[in-house]
């Protein structure tokens, strides 16, 4: 038991390391627009461990990027958001990583989580009209619906046989 705790710490603190990097060094950032690959260790471990850890690495790679690497001022809503992209990643892929479940995971994360919610924290953040923000953050959605479907559906098809060969993670 020891040795498995052990490991997802380790694994947890690594995959915080890489959103980190991903998010704060690697994406085109603006105040209202993020384009970026940060989703990706947060899909790997809710593909490994569920949404428990994949929501502990959106949230902890969102809060010490924050601290440690500023954008802009730290704002609690979009530490949120990310730990809520990592549950849903983790309850729809975790177990499963059909089609379907991977296009329902990208479309309620960047409809619901990304444009909605995060739409919404800049709005207050920012005090800026949220309808607007939705119009331009619009396209921001639209293009990393098309990067995550296809960058999660490239990851589950070359990990089937790591999976296969290793066996569960968890």
């Amino acid at each position: 038991m020891r040795k498995i705790q052990t490991k997802l710490v380790v694994t947890i603190g690594l995959l915080t390391a890489m959103h980190i990097v991903l998010s704060r060094f690697l994406s085109i950032n603006a105040w209202n627009i993020k384009i970026g690959f940060a989703f990706v260790p947060v899909f790997i471990a809710a593909w490994a461990y569920g949404p428990v850890p994949a929501a502990a690495v959106g949230a902890l790679g969102d809060f010490l990027g924050a601290v440690l690497f500023p954008i802009g001022p730290y704002f609690p809503g979009f530490t949120l958001s990310c730990a809520l992209t990592g549950v849903i990643f983790g309850l729809l892929l975790h177990k499963e990583q059909t089609l379907p479940r991977i296009v329902t995971a990208v479309l309620l994360n960047q409809f619901g989580v990304s444009l909605l919610l995060t739409s919404f924290w800049i709005s207050v953040l920012y005090s800026s009209p949220y309808v607007v923000l939705l119009g331009t953050r619009v396209i921001q959605s639209a293009i990393l619906t098309g990067v995550e479907l296809l960058s999660i559906t490239a990851l589950t098809r070359s990990t089937t046989a790591v999976r296969r060969q290793w066996g569960r993670t968890t």
